[in-house]
C-alpha cells in the first residue's frame, strides 16, 4: 500500500501511478499529505475509488505555491496525460481566458479556446473572478469590447468606461498605450492598479457609498487572486525545460521540469556527486539522449561550448535564459521549492527540531510511544521510528501491556519504555537520538524515570494532544513554541503516526477476540 507519510503538507498535485509507472490519476490538494492519506483510511469507498486504490502502486507529487495554482495545474496535467481514472475531467473544457485582439484598435473580451491572433490571459478558475477582472480592466483602461466599430458612440463612452475610438476621441497611438498598460496588468503587474482601486475604495467609504466600496473591494481581491495564477501555465508556442539544483554534502540535487507550450508535462529528479562543471556535464549527457527545447531556463549561465553543443543537437539556436525577475524567475524558484521538499524536507524538519529543543546534534533516529485502550481493556502500546526525518517501518514495534491491569497510562508507558530499552541494552542495539511520548508531564516523568534507571542518557520530550504542547524535563510549563512551526508540526506528525499504529493494533486484537 502507498505510504503517504513522506508527502509534504503543501498545496500541489498528486499523481497516482501503477506498477508500470503509468499515471492513472491526477488530483489536486490544499494539503498533499492529508489528501492522499484520506484515500487509504476510508472504511467505505465508491467502486471507482476502490479500483484506483487497488491499482495504485506509487504516488508522485508537484508542489505549488497556492491551492489555486494546484487547481489549474491539475487541469493541464489531466489534459496532457489523460489518466485512466480521471474520466470525468479529461474531456472537460478549458477555463476561460481574457483576450485582447490584434487590430488597429484592439478590443477586449472572453475566449474559451486559444484560437486566433492577439494576446490571451488566464486561465480563470471561476467566471465571477474573470468577469471582475475584465470589467475593471475595461473601465480602467477604457478599452472597447464591441465586435465591430460602430459609427457613433455607445453607452459605454457616455458612462466613461470606453475611450470611443469609433468616433475618433482617441488616437491609434494613444489607444495602443492604454492596451499595453492593460496587458502589463493582466500579466501580473497589478500593484499600480490595486493602489488606484484602493484609493477609490477609501474615497467611496468616506462618502458613505458602501455598496460601491464593497464592489471595489471584491475587484481588488479578484485581481490579487489573479496574481497567484499558475506560472507553468503560461501560453507559449514553443517548449521549455526548466532546470534548478542544490549542492549539499558533496552532492548535487537537480530537478528538471519539462514544459510543453506553456503546460507542465513532467518533472525528473537526479542526484549525483559534486565535481567541477558537473551541471554542464549533466546538460551534455541529458541532451545527448533528449532533443533540446527552443529554450532552457537555468539558474546560471553556461559556456559557449555547451551552447554550440545544443545547437548541433537540435539543428537550431537554443535560447539560454537566466531570469532575475518575472514569471520565469518565479518558475525557477518553484522548481527549487520542489527540490527542497523532495530531497531536504526531512532534514529541514530535523534541523528545526534540533533548534527548538536545544539538542547538541540533529536527532537522526527518533522513537515515539503511544498507548491505546478501550475502557481499560486490551491495553496496547506502539512504538514508531523515524530515521532521517522519514518513517522507518521496519523498526516499528507493538506491545501488549503485561503488568498493568487497570487504566494507568503512566504505568503502561513506563512498562513499554523499560521493555524496549532493556532489550536494546541487552542486545547492544542502536539507541535513538530522541524519544517522544504521547502525553503530558505525567507520562513524560514515568518514561524518563525508566530511562534513568537503565543508566541511559537519551533526550526525551512529550506532546499533549489537546493544545499540542511540548514538554521537556526540568520545565514546569510547556515550551513556548508555535504549534504551527516546522518543529511542532513534525512532532505532531510523528505522534499521529504512533497513534495510528497503536489504534490499528488495538482494533486487530478486538477483532480476534470477537472471532474467538
Amino acid at each position: 500500500m502507498i505510504d503517504p507519510s513522506g508527502l509534504p503538507e503543501n498545496p500541489g498535485c498528486y499523481l497516482f501511478k501503477d506498477a508500470a509507472d503509468n499515471i492513472i490519476y491526477v488530483g489536486k490538494a490544499k494539503n498533499l499529505k492529508k489528501r492522499v492519506h484520506s484515500y487509504f483510511r476510508r472504511r467505505e469507498r465508491d467502486p471507482k475509488t476502490e479500483v484506483l486504490v487497488e491499482k495504485a502502486d506509487s504516488v508522485d507529487f508537484i508542489v505549488t505555491d497556492s491551492e489555486l495554482e494546484a487547481l489549474i495545474l491539475e487541469n493541464t496535467l489531466i489534459k496532457r496525460h489523460q489518466p485512466r481514472y480521471n474520466i470525468d475531467l479529461k474531456d472537460a473544457k478549458s477555463y476561460a481566458y481574457i483576450r485582447i485582439t490584434d487590430e488597429e484598435f484592439p478590443r477586449i473580451g472572453i475566449a474559451r479556446r486559444l484560437d486566433g491572433s492577439g494576446s490571451f490571459f488566464g486561465p480563470f478558475v471561476t467566471a465571477k473572478e474573470r468577469d471582475y477582472i475584465l470589467s475593471v480592466v475595461k473601465k480602467t483602461f477604457k478599452l472597447r469590447s464591441c465586435r465591430k466599430l460602430p459609427k457613433r458612440a455607445c453607452l459605454r463612452y457616455h458612462i466613461g468606461s470606453c475611450s470611443a475610438p469609433c468616433i475618433g476621441k482617441i488616437s491609434s497611438e494613444e489607444y495602443r498605450k492604454q492596451v499595453a498598460r492593460a496587458q502589463s496588468h493582466l500579466r501580473g503587474n497589478t500593484s499600480d492598479l490595486i493602489r488606484s482601486l484602493s484609493q477609490e475604495m477609501a474615497e467611496k467609504s468616506m462618502e458613505q457609498e458602501f455598496e460601491r466600496a464593497l464592489e471595489l473591494r471584491n475587484q481588488i481581491a479578484a485581481i490579487e487572486r489573479f496574481a497567484e495564477r499558475q506560472y507553468v501555465d503560461r501560453q507559449k508556442n514553443y517548449d521549455e525545460d526548466i532546470i534548478n539544483y542544490v549542492k549539499s554534502d558533496c552532492k548535487v540535487y537537480l530537478m528538471l521540469f519539462n514544459v510543453y507550450k506553456g503546460m507542465l508535462a513532467d518533472k525528473q529528479e537526479f542526484v549525483f556527486d559534486e565535481r567541477e562543471d558537473v551541471i554542464e556535464e549533466f546538460l551534455v549527457q541529458y541532451y545527448s539522449e533528449h532533443d533540446p527545447p527552443p529554450e532552457l531556463i537555468l539558474p546560471s549561465q553556461v559556456s559557449d561550448v555547451i551552447q554550440d553543443f545544443l545547437i548541433r543537437r537540435s539543428g537550431r539556436r537554443v535560447r539560454i535564459t537566466v531570469p532575475k525577475r518575472g514569471d520565469k524567475k518565479k518558475l525557477l524558484d518553484l522548481v527549487g521549492k520542489n527540490i527542497e521538499i523532495s530531497f531536504f524536507g526531512g532534514q529541514i524538519k530535523l534541523e528545526a527540531l534540533k533548534n527548538l529543543l536545544g539538542l547538541s546534534r540533529v536527532p537522526m533516529v527518533i522513537e515515539c510511544f503511544d498507548i491505546s485502550h478501550l475502557s481499560g481493556t486490551s491495553m496496547v502500546a506502539s512504538m514508531v521510528q523515524y530515521r532521517s526525518g522519514k518513517p522507518d517501518k521496519r523498526n516499528y514495534r507493538r506491545f501488549k501491556i503485561r503488568t498493568v491491569e487497570k487504566i494507568d497510562d503512566f504505568a503502561a508507558i513506563a512498562e513499554v519504555v523499560r521493555r524496549r530499552y532493556t532489550r536494546l541494552k541487552r542486545e547492544d542495539g542502536e539507541f535513538p537520538d530522541l524519544v517522544i511520548i504521547d502525553g503530558g508531564k505525567g507520562q513524560l516523568s514515568a518514561a524518563r524515570g525508566e530511562i534513568g534507571r537503565l543508566g541511559l542518557r537519551i533526550p526525551i520530550i512529550s506532546i499533549a494532544k489537546r493544545e499540542e504542547e511540548i514538554y521537556v524535563p526540568g520545565l514546569t510549563h510547556p515550551l513556548p513554541a508555535d504549534r504551527k512551526d516546522k518543529a511542532s508540526l513534525f512532532v505532531q506528525e510523528i505522534r499521529d503516526e504512533a497513534h495510528r499504529f497503536a489504534v490499528a493494533y488495538h482494533r486487530l486484537l478486538r477483532r480476534k477476540a470477537v472471532v474467538s
